[in-house]
C-alpha cells in the first residue's frame, strides 16, 4: 500500500480535531481524577510530572523505569499516591489507570502506545511518534479502532501563541508563504552524566541508531509538525545531509543535520540542528510576500514586508485575533512583538489531553498529524542515510 493511499492528506484530516468520528461513550465522570501513568521517568517523563501535579482532574497513579535512580526520581516527584513498575506489561494490566503518557526512547514508543491501547487506556505519545512506516500505519489503524484518544507530544499544537500565530497566517498576516526558515542550534553534546559505564546506551540513548532517530525525531520534529500544520499538507520530497563532524565521541547519530523539504505549491522548508554553535538557539521563520513571522519557544515577532516606517507608529489589533497585539513601536532586531499571553506549552498539552479525555474528542495534535509527521521525519533521516532524495509517494507502507 502506498502512503498516498493511507495517510489522509486533505486539510481537514491534518488539522482536524475529531478524525475518526463518533467515538464509543465515555464513563467518566468529571469529579473523578483521570488516574495517568507515566512510563518512562527520565528527564522529560520527570519532567512533566510537576505540570501534571498542578492540573485539576489528573493524578499520576503510577511511574514505571527500568533504570532505578530514574523510577525513584518519578516517584520523588509524583508523590506517595504514586505505584511503583518497572515492568510495564504490569502496569498496563492495572485496570484502574485510566491513562499513559509514553516517553520512552523513540525506538520504543511504538510498541508501548500500541500496548497501552490494546490494553483499553487513552494515550500520549511522546514526540515523534513512532519509527519506520510499517510501524506508524500499524499505529494509526489500531488507534482508529480502539475508540481512545491519542495525543502526540507535539506541545507547539497546544501553545495558544502558536494556535494564534497559525490564524495570523491563515488570514493572510503574511501574504502568500514561499519558504520556511528553521533551526534549532546548541553548543553541547547532547550527553548525560552515566553513573555507570554499563548504562552509557540505557541513558544516552540518543545517540545510538538502535533507540534514536537523533536530531530529526527529537527537535528537527517539532518544527516538521509546525510546517505541516501551517501548509495543511505533507511535504513531497526531501533532500539532505547530516555528518558525525564535531563530537568524535563514539556515538551514531549525527551532530548536525541540515534539511530541506518541499511542500505543495514549491514552498520550501529547511531545518537546521547544530551542535556546536548555539546562536539563535530555536527559531523558525515563516516567510511570505507580505511579510514575515519570527517565533521562538515562547514569543513572536512580524516583520511587514517593505512597510519598516509605518511598522514603527502602529498600535492596536492584529487582524482582529482576540488576544494578539501588536506593541507600540519597532523592537530593534527583532520587528514588532506579537503580544499573545499563553501557559508552558508542554503544561498546555497535558491539559488538552484532560479535556480530550472528558470531551471524547481526538486532540488537534492526533495520530494523523503525528503520524504524516513521524513520516516525514522518517524520510528526512533516510535522505541524509541514503544520499538521495526521497519523495512522498515512493515510500510504502506495506
Amino acid at each position: 500500500m502506498k502512503r498516498r493511499d493511507f495517510v489522509v492528506k486533505s486539510s481537514a484530516a491534518v488539522a482536524a480535531t475529531t478524525v475518526f468520528g463518533t467515538l464509543s461513550a465515555n464513563t467518566y465522570n468529571f469529579d473523578k481524577p483521570i488516574q495517568i501513568a507515566v512510563i518512562g521517568t527520565g528527564d522529560r517523563g520527570s519532567g512533566l510530572i510537576p505540570f501534571l501535579n498542578e492540573i485539576d482532574g489528573v493524578t499520576v497513579a503510577a511511574c514505571c523505569d527500568v533504570l532505578p535512580f530514574r523510577l525513584e526520581n518519578g516517584l520523588r516527584r509524583a508523590g506517595k499516591q504514586a505505584k511503583s513498575y518497572t515492568d510495564y506489561k504490569e502496569l498496563l494490566a492495572n485496570k484502574d489507570i485510566d491513562a499513559v503518557l509514553v516517553s520512552t526512547p523513540f525506538a520504543t514508543h511504538g510498541k508501548i502506545a500500541m500496548d497501552a491501547l490494546k490494553a483499553g487506556k487513552h494515550v500520549y505519545c511522546e514526540k515523534t511518534m513512532t519509527r519506520g512506516y510499517k510501524e506508524i500505519k500499524e499505529f494509526i489503524d489500531l488507534a482508529e479502532s480502539s475508540g481512545k484518544i491519542v495525543q502526540t507530544g507535539h506541545q507547539y499544537h497546544s501553545s495558544r501563541l502558536y494556535v494564534e500565530v497559525v490564524k495570523m497566517i491563515e488570514e493572510g498576516k503574511v501574504g502568500n508563504i514561499t519558504a520556511f526558515e528553521s533551526q534549532w542550534n546548541r553548543n553541547w553534546d547532547w550527553r548525560r552524566a552515566v553513573p555507570d559505564p554499563s548504562l552509557e546506551r540505557a541513558i544516552n540513548w540518543r545517540m545510538y541508531e538502535e533507540y534514536s532517530g537523533g536530531l530529526v525525531a527529537e527537535l528537527c520534529s517539532h518544527q516538521i509538525d509546525f510546517a505541516n500544520w501551517v501548509t495543511k499538507s505533507t511535504p513531497e520530497r526531501v533532500m539532505g545531509m547530516g555528518g558525525i563532524d564535531y563530537w568524535k565521541d563514539g556515538r551514531e547519530t549525527y551532530d548536525n543535520v541540515h534539511l530541506m523539504y518541499e511542500y505543495p505549491k514549491g514552498v520550501k522548508a529547511t531545518f537546521t540542528c547544530l551542535t556546536s554553535n548555539a546562536k539563535d538557539d530555536y527559531q523558525i521563520k515563516v516567510i511570505g510576500d507580505k511579510g514575515t513571522i519570527i517565533l521562538d519557544y515562547t514569543q513572536a515577532w512580524f516583520y511587514p514586508e517593505g512597510q519598516y516606517d509605518n511598522a514603527k507608529k502602529v498600535v492596536g489589533d492584529v487582524d482582529g485575533v482576540s488576544g494578539a497585539t501588536i506593541t507600540t513601536g519597532w523592537e530593534e532586531g527583532k520587528g514588532i512583538p506579537l503580544n499573545i499571553h499563553h501557559a508552558d506549552p508542554s503544561k498546555q498539552a497535558l491539559m488538552d489531553f484532560r479535556d480530550s479525555i472528558l470531551t471524547n474528542k481526538q486532540p488537534i495534535s492526533n495520530v494523523v498529524t503525528g503520524g504524516n509527521t513521524a513520516i516525514a521525519v522518517q524520510m528526512g533521516i533516510d535522505a541524509m542515510h541514503q544520499n538521495k532524495i526521497v519523495h512522498w509517494d515512493d515510500v510504502s507502507l506495506s
